[in-house]
C-alpha cells in the first residue's frame, strides 16, 4: 500500500489514504490501490459498507483542508524567501561591483586629468605627467609653492581644524585634548593678542637686562621667569638657549650618540644664524644682496617696535657680527660636513672647555641640566673648529654687541606670536625673499602651531577619526614587499662583494619600520604626561614660553637614560616620513597615507608608484652616503669593505655629474647638496617597480582603468611622477637651490625615470632618446 504523510507534526496522526480514479466507470488502472474483484476487504474507516470506499467526517475534511493550506502558504513563503534572497545578493553584489567601478573611474580620471597626452614621455616625462595639472592650477598668494601632495596637506589641516574646534571630550585640567584646543583658541583670538601689542616680549627683553645692557637686573615678574641681578654674558647665554631653547652661537641638544646608539649624549655643532644660508650674509650675487637688505631692514623695524634706541645702528652691528659667524661656519654641502665620520668628536668638558674657553661650559650645563657634570663628563662636538673660532669671535667682541645678537635671536624666534603689526612686519620680509604675496589665514598658522606644541595631542584624535587599523596593516603589508625588493636586489648587485652584502641584508631585516602612529596615542592618560604645562585660553604667548620650558626639561631627562628606539620624532598626521639613521628606523606617520599617495580602494599600480616609491626612498637612505656610515644597531660604524665602498662612490660621483648639469632659471641644481635624496628617489621608484612585479606574480594581473590607454606597469610610473607636480615661485627656486637637499621637483622625476632601463621598455623609447639616454647612472 502507498503512504503519504500529512504536514501535522505528530507522528501518531500519520494516515494511509487509499486513491481512487478518476474514472467511475469501474475500469482498474494500473497504479490505482483499489480492491480487485473477489478479494478480501478491510472494513473502511469511516464506518463505510464493506467493501466500499471510506466515508470521511467533517472534521477529518476540515483537518486535511487545513494542513493542505498550511502546506501550500509554507511552500510559496519558502520560494518568496528564497527569491528575496538571491535578490539581495545580486543587489550586494552590484552594488560591489558598482563602488569598486566608480573607485576605479575616479582614479582614472585623476590620472588623465593631470597628465599632457600630448606631450612625449620619451622626451620630458614630468611634463608628460604633470602638465594637465600644470595648465590647470596657479600657486595660492598666501603659498610660495603648491602642488598635488600641497592638496593632500590641506585636506589633513581641514580635518584638523574640525577636530579643534569641537568641544574636549575629556575636558579635565589635565587632558591633552582640553589643552590643545585651549591652545589653539587662545592662538586664534587676535584681539586679545593685539591688545597686548609688544609687551609680552618686552617683558622677556627686560628679564634679559634690556637692549645694551640697560634693563635694570631681572625685572621680568611678567615673564614669569624670576628675577635677578643684571646678566653678564654667560647668564644671557644661558637664557637664551636654556630657557628660550634658542641657538645663539651654537647649537646644544640632546641625541643619540652616533657611535653608541644606546645612550644619549649632549651635542654641540655649528649654529647661530638668522638667514638660511651662510652665502647669503656674503653677497656673492643680486639675489643675496636683496635678501640682506630686506634682512636688515626687518631687524631695524622690529628692534624700534620692541624699544630698542638707536635701531639702524644696533641692526648694523648685528649683522656685522652674524656675517662674522657666516664667515667661519661651514655649508651644509661642503664635503666635510657630508661625512659624518670626520664631523664626530667625542671630547670630556675639561677638553671642551680647553677648545673654547670664551665661555664657562660646567656652569652653563649644570644650570641648563639641573646637574653638577663632571669634568670628565662626554660631549659630542659636531664642529671643533668652529667651536675654537666661535670662541675668539667671543673674546674679540664688545659685550654689548654680544648681548644685543642673543636678544635679537630670541626676538627672531618668538615674534612670529605677537600682533598682526609684528607679523605683517615679518611678512614684508618673507615676500621679499620668497614672493608670496598674503599672510597665511589666522587659522592656518594657529593650526601649524598646534601641530608643532601639541603634535602628539592632535595627532590622537586624527587617527581615533580619520586612520583605521585596517590601513595601518595594509600599508605594513607594503613595506614588507619593498623591503623584500631591495633584498632581492641586494642579491643580484654585481659591484657590492659578499662581506658587505651580508652586511647590508643583516641591515635590513634588523630595520625597524613603524607606521600610522605609536600605540601609546590609544591611551589618553598616557597623551596627558606628554604635556605637563598649564595652557590658558586667554594666553597665548605665555603658552608658547610654557610649552618651550617643558620641552627643554624633557629633554633634558634624557640625557642619562638608555635611548628609546620606538619613540615617533613626527606626529601622525604628519605630511612626511623619514628614516634616522642612529636608530635604523623607517616612520610612515597616517599623515601621508592618505589619497591620493596611498589609497587601499585604488589599483594597487597606483599605490605602488605613490606610497611605495616613498617607502623605497626612505629604506634606501639607509645605504647613501650618509645613513651607509650607520650599521644595523644605528652606530656610526664601517661595515663595508673598502672596496665596495669604493665602488659605491664612484656610482655615486655620476649621479652627482647628472644632476650637476640640470639647471632652472640659469641656476645650476647641486649635484653633491642633493646625492643623498637623489639616490633614494632613483632607488625607491625601483625598488617599488620591483616590489609591484612581485604583487602581480602573486595577485595575478590587474583590471585595466576605464577610459585609459595606459598599462599598469605605466601606471605606476605616473603615479610616481604625479607625486611631484608642483609649481613654485620664481623668486622661491633661489633659496630652494641654495638650501634645500632635495633637487627640484622636475629633476626628482626625469633623473629618476631616465636612468631606469624598465622605463624605457615600459614606454617603448628609442635608446638614445632624453628618457632613455645610452648611459645610465645607478646605484641599486
Amino acid at each position: 500500500m502507498e503512504k503519504t504523510y500529512s504536514l501535522t507534526a505528530h507522528y501518531d496522526e500519520f494516515q494511509e489514504v487509499k486513491y481512487v480514479s478518476k474514472f467511475n466507470s469501474g475500469t482498474l488502472s494500473n497504479g490505482l490501490n483499489l480492491p480487485l474483484p473477489g478479494a478480501k476487504q478491510r472494513p473502511g474507516r469511516g464506518g463505510g459498507e464493506p467493501g466500499g470506499l471510506p466515508r470521511w467526517s467533517r472534521r477529518e475534511i476540515c483537518l486535511l483542508s487545513g494542513l493542505v493550506f498550511a502546506a501550500g502558504l509554507c511552500i510559496i513563503l519558502g520560494s518568496m524567501l528564497v527569491l528575496k534572497y538571491l535578490s539581495l545578493e545580486q543587489e550586494w553584489t552590484c552594488l560591489e561591483d558598482c563602488e569598486h567601478k566608480k573607485t576605479l573611474l575616479k582614479a582614472s580620471r585623476f590620472i588623465s586629468g593631470n597628465i599632457d597626452p600630448t606631450i612625449d614621455p620619451c622626451s620630458d616625462f614630468y611634463s608628460f605627467a604633470c602638465g594637465g595639472w600644470l595648465r590647470r592650477h596657479g600657486i595660492p598668494e598666501d603659498k610660495l609653492s603648491y602642488g598635488i601632495i600641497t592638496a593632500i596637506g590641506e585636506h589633513n589641516e581641514e580635518k584638523l581644524r574640525r577636530l579643534l574646534l569641537q568641544p574636549a571630550k575629556r575636558p579635565g585640567r589635565d587632558s591633552a585634548e582640553r589643552k590643545v584646543k585651549a591652545f589653539y583658541r587662545s592662538c586664534v583670538d587676535l584681539a586679545e593678542i593685539d591688545r597686548l601689542g609688544a609687551q609680552p616680549m618686552i617683558e622677556v627683553i627686560e628679564s634679559c637686562g634690556g637692549w645694551d645692557l640697560a634693563g635694570g637686573g631681572g625685572g621680568g615678574g611678567g615673564a614669569g621667569w624670576g628675577t635677578g641681578p643684571r646678566p653678564d654674558f654667560n647668564e644671557l647665554l644661558y637664557r637664551t638657549q636654556g630657557v628660550y631653547s634658542t641657538a645663539a652661537f651654537f647649537s646644544l641638544t640632546v641625541n643619540v650618540d652616533d657611535k653608541n646608539s644606546s645612550r644619549n649624549a649632549i651635542r654641540i655643532d655649528q649654529e647661530g644664524l638668522t638667514l638660511p644660508e651662510r652665502t647669503l650674509y656674503l653677497g656673492q650675487d643680486e639675489d643675496s644682496v636683496k635678501i640682506l637688505a630686506a634682512y636688515k631692514a626687518l631687524m631695524e623695524r622690529l628692534l624700534s617696535m620692541l624699544g630698542a634706541h638707536n635701531a639702524t645702528q644696533k641692526a648694523q652691528e648685528i649683522l656685522q657680527l652674524e656675517t662674522r659667524l657666516a664667515n667661519i661656519t661651514v655649508s651644509e654641502f661642503d664635503e666635510q660636513r657630508k661625512d659624518i665620520s670626520t664631523m664626530y668628536n667625542r671630547i670630556t668638558l675639561r677638553q671642551l672647555q680647553r677648545i673654547a674657553p670664551s665661555l664657562h661650559w660646567k656652569r652653563l650645563l649644570d644650570r641648563i641640566f639641573n646637574d653638577n657634570f663632571s669634568e670628565d663628563e662626554g660631549i659630542v662636538v659636531l664642529a671643533t673648529d668652529y667651536m675654537q673660532k666661535v670662541s675668539d669671535l667671543i673674546k674679540t667682541t664688545s659685550k654689548r654687541v654680544l648681548h644685543n645678537y642673543m636678544l635679537w635671536r630670541v626676538v627672531a624666534s618668538l615674534s612670529e606670536h605677537l600682533s598682526t603689526a609684528f607679523r605683517s612686519t615679518i611678512h614684508e620680509f618673507s615676500r621679499e625673499i620668497d614672493g608670496t604675496e598674503r599672510q597665511l589665514e589666522l587659522s592656518q598658522l594657529c593650526l601649524a602651531q598646534a601641530n608643532k606644541h601639541f603634535g602628539m595631542a592632535l595627532g590622537a584624535l586624527f587617527v581615533q577619526e580619520y586612520f583605521s587599523s585596517d590601513s595601518k596593516a595594509k600599508v605594513q603589508e607594503l613595506v614588507e614587499d619593498v623591503k623584500l625588493a631591495l633584498y632581492r636586489r641586494l642579491m643580484e648587485l654585481d659591484w657590492m662583494d659578499e662581506e658587505t652584502k651580508g652586511a647590508a641584508q643583516k641591515k635590513l631585516r634588523h630595520m625597524m619600520v613603524m607606521t600610522g602612529y605609536p600605540e601609546f596615542l590609544l591611551n589618553p592618560e598616557a597623551i596627558d604626561q606628554e604635556y605637563g604645562f598649564e595652557v590658558d585660553e586667554k594666553t597665548y604667548f605665555r603658552n608658547i614660553l610654557n610649552s618651550i620650558r617643558f620641552n627643554i626639561k624633557l629633554s633634558v631627562k634624557k640625557i642619562h637614560k638608555e635611548v628609546d628606539k620606538t619613540a615617533w620624532l613626527l606626529p601622525p598626521q604628519a605630511l612626511n616620513a623619514y628614516y634616522l639613521p642612529n636608530k635604523n628606523q623607517m616612520v610612515f606617520p597616517a599623515g601621508i597615507l592618505q589619497p591620493t599617495l596611498y589609497d587601499p580602494e585604488f589599483p594597487q599600480s597606483l599605490n605602488y608608484g605613490g606610497i611605495g616609491a616613498i617607502i623605497g626612498h626612505e629604506l634606501t637612505h639607509g645605504y647613501d652616503d650618509w645613513g651607509g656610515q650607520y650599521d644595523r644597531y644605528g652606530n656610526l660604524r664601517q661595515w663595508w669593505t673598502e672596496e665596495s665602498y669604493r665602488k659605491f662612490q664612484k656610482k655615486a660621483e655620476c649621479i652627482v655629474k647628472l644632476y650637476d648639469n640640470f639647471t632652472v632659471y640659469n641656476q645650476r641644481v647641486n649635484g653633491r647638496l642633493t646625492l643623498g635624496e637623489n639616490i633614494a628617489d632613483m632607488g625607491g621608484l625601483k625598488l617599488s617597480y620591483y616590489a609591484y612585479q612581485n604583487w602581480v606574480r602573486i595577485h595575478g594581473p590587474e583590471r585595466p582603468l576605464p577610459g585609459l590607454k595606459y598599462t599598469h606597469e605605466q601606471l605606476l610610473f605616473i603615479a610616481f611622477a604625479q607625486n611631484w607636480c608642483m609649481k613654485r615661485r620664481s623668486q622661491s627656486i633661489y633659496l630652494q637651490l641654495l638650501t634645500d637637499k632635495h633637487a627640484p621637483e622636475h629633476y626628482r622625476v626625469i633623473g629618476s625615470v631616465s636612468q631606469f632601463d624598465e622605463f624605457g621598455r615600459v614606454f617603448h623609447c628609442p635608446k638614445g632618446s632624453p628618457m632613455h639616454p645610452n648611459n645610465k647612472c645607478s646605484v641599486w
